[in-house]
């Protein structure tokens, strides 16, 4: 290393302090490093004694040293050789950091990509410190700059929302590698592989840590911990989910609780394919009697404001835009069963992680630069403002349940979500319990995971309907036929709605919530013949398999619910290649609740209503942390005639 010119001259005085290498100075009579001599040899001189002179010296400069250039000499050195040792110290601990910079950002990522190609992947050239971002940014911008054509009767719609990989897929194949900065991510659609990853091998995988602001947003709850701690918390809240323990009002926070919180409840699943109509057979008689009327209230009280708003105008049919419609409708249903009375305090946060949500979106796409999260920014500021005052909302709501939490006025009313939570965290002698904070971030977590599944699946059914009304007619006239016009249906009357469960199947195939999911190697593990380097993150494309013509057949694209009749098992050539909620350990336990609640609202909706697509319709998926309408989804809906408007029901 080439070191300036003062700081080589401090090393080489430190190194040897001989006149040599400063001929300029004189050479000092005394310093500290010189031997002493003894204190008989200085009495014999008939001077004092070394120690006391040296003693002197060493400690402060003596005013008798200050008018002698020799001592004052001596001292400079003394100062110069500490500077020296200081610089020494800068320097190696600069080299360290930057040693630790270059290896983290250019040496190991060149070492794994020679790794991977040494096995026949390969993919995008890695670039200093951004990776792939910036390509992979400019295909998704580039693929989102306009909406897909006219007619929509197709749903290819993978080249817009995974632009990135269905670029990259043609060139290298469906195995390749990207760098989301300078992390490795492997792109795996093989469903033998999948499912090694998900479910056969899923000791040797784990959950990716994702952005700081991600994290911020849906919270620290079992959807994101990881490892002994996820494992610890399911653990701890299971017990306060338990059915046996659970009362009339307490049974539909458990759902909604299950939503987002991987509970080890059960589910119906055949290699991951999930059976709609077996998972709602999957609840009991009475369970499904307590649930349904609470959701279906709440269905059909906005459609009851629909047919209002129809029966206002001339052509007697409205407007909708029901991507928000559903996200109301599903706040709704979710703050009710899982606050009681605190209803209004729930809806509160709601709306704070709606804002929240814009800002964690924009991080999503960006690089992790570690640190930058605690920068005073504009967007950072902001951000902190709003996850405080959502803090401070569930504090609030959590310290005024808890101080009722034994009052024997609330009864079942203290048994929902919030109220489960708190007594899971009052309950004595157990390890580790259940914290405060843990019960905000869980509550975080329900929050928002419990509200956007369930609002992206009915919004993307509604529209498919609304695109094939052939399909639309066919559900319709099942519906009426088993439920008739107007009740809500009963937990029997939809296990036999067989062609609305087929429609809401091929609706997660083509539209699937959350279009990827991404596994980090937690140790090096072979997959597929191919060693697989540690912390490696492996990219699974869920919209891409759900796709693949390969697996499909040549209407991939197509919306055809016809190919579930024999059941999702035999829907595909390929029992994985049907994924919509994961599978595995960490599956989305909430399948059953998003189904069941997407199932009863489309059944009430098509009893009373017909519909299509809105001329200011713009058919433009996109990922905005889940799959959504770019530019919304205006629907017209038209009250059926036999609809007489009954809302006792």
């Amino acid at each position: 290393m080439k070191f300036p010119l003062a700081f080589s001259h401090l090393l080489s005085h430190h190194v040897s302090p001989s006149p040599h290498l400063s001929p300029s100075l004189p050479l000092p009579v005394a310093t500290t490093s010189r031997a002493r001599p003894s204190e008989a040899t200085e009495r014999a001189r008939g001077g004092a004694p070394a120690s006391t002179t040296q003693q002197t010296t060493t400690q402060e400069t003596p005013a008798s040293a200050r008018g002698c250039p020799s001592l004052a000499l001596s001292v400079s050195w003394e100062r110069a050789d500490m500077m020296g040792w200081g610089w020494v110290a800068l320097a190696l601990a600069a080299a360290y950091v930057a040693a630790k910079l270059m290896e983290v950002l250019w040496w190991r990522p060149r070492r794994v990509e020679e790794h991977f190609a040494r096995q026949g992947i390969r993919g995008p050239r890695y670039r200093f410190f951004v990776g792939c971002v910036r390509e992979m940014v400019a295909l998704m911008v580039a693929a989102s700059a306009k909406p897909m054509p006219r007619p929509y009767r197709s749903h290819n719609v993978l080249p817009r929302v995974l632009a990135f990989y269905h670029h990259w897929k043609k060139i290298y194949g469906s195995t390749f590698l990207i760098w989301f900065g300078p992390t490795p991510r492997l792109a795996v659609a093989d469903p033998d592989l999948i499912r090694e990853i998900l479910l056969s091998r899923a000791h040797h995988f784990d959950r990716y840590e994702s952005h700081p602001m991600v994290r911020q947003l849906e919270g620290e709850g079992l959807v994101s911990l990881r490892g002994d701690k996820w494992a610890h918390r399911r653990k701890v809240l299971t017990p306060a989910f338990h059915m046996d323990n659970l009362k009339v009002r307490s049974l539909p926070c458990v759902f909604f609780a299950a939503a987002t919180t991987s509970l080890d409840l059960p589910v119906v699943v055949n290699f991951g394919a999930i059976y709609v109509d077996t998972l709602l057979l999957g609840l009991t008689g009475t369970q499904m009697q307590m649930l349904l009327p609470f959701v279906g209230e709440t269905v059909v009280d906005m459609v009851g404001k629909w047919h209002d708003m129809a029966a206002a105008t001339a052509a007697g049919e409205v407007e909708i835009d029901v991507s928000e419609w559903f996200q109301v409708v599903t706040e709704d249903a979710i703050t009710r069963t899982a606050f009681g009375r605190s209803y209004e305090d729930g809806k509160a946060v709601f709306k704070l992680q709606t804002q929240l949500m814009a800002f964690a979106s924009e991080a999503f796409r960006k690089v992790f630069i570690p640190g930058y999260r605690f920068l005073p920014t504009k967007k950072n500021t902001s951000s902190w403002k709003l996850d405080k005052e959502i803090r401070k909302n569930l504090m609030t709501l959590i310290g005024r349940r808890q101080e009722i939490a034994d009052d024997a006025k609330l009864g079942e009313c203290a048994k929902d979500l919030l109220g489960l939570m708190i007594n899971a965290s009052g309950n004595g002698g157990k390890a580790s319990p259940i914290t405060v904070n843990d019960i905000v971030e869980e509550c975080k977590t329900f929050f928002f995971a419990g509200k956007q599944t369930t609002s992206n699946l009915l919004t993307w059914t509604t529209v498919v309907l609304a695109m094939h009304p052939e399909w639309q007619e066919l559900a319709r006239q099942e519906v009426l036929d088993v439920c008739g016009p107007h009740a809500i249906p009963s937990r029997e009357q939809l296990a036999k709605l067989k062609t609305l469960g087929m429609i809401l199947n091929e609706t997660l195939r083509l539209y699937p919530p959350a279009v990827a999911t991404v596994r980090r190697a937690k140790t090096d593990v072979q997959l597929g013949g191919c060693l697989i380097p540690r912390d490696t993150e492996l990219l699974i494309p869920i919209m891409a398999v759900h796709h693949d013509a390969r697996l499909w057949g040549p209407d991939a694209t197509q919306f055809n619910p016809a190919r579930f009749a024999r059941g999702v098992a035999q829907a595909a050539k390929h029992p994985t290649a049907f994924i919509p909620f994961g599978m595995g350990a960490r599956m989305c336990i909430g399948q059953n609740l998003a189904l069941l609640e997407a199932k009863l609202t489309v059944a009430i909706i098509l009893q009373r209503f017909e519909f299509r697509l809105s001329p200011n319709y713009l058919h433009a998926p996109t990922v905005l942390m889940l799959l959504h309408p770019q530019y919304g989804a205006p629907v017209i809906f038209r009250p059926r005639p036999s609809d007489d408007h009954s809302r006792d029901m």
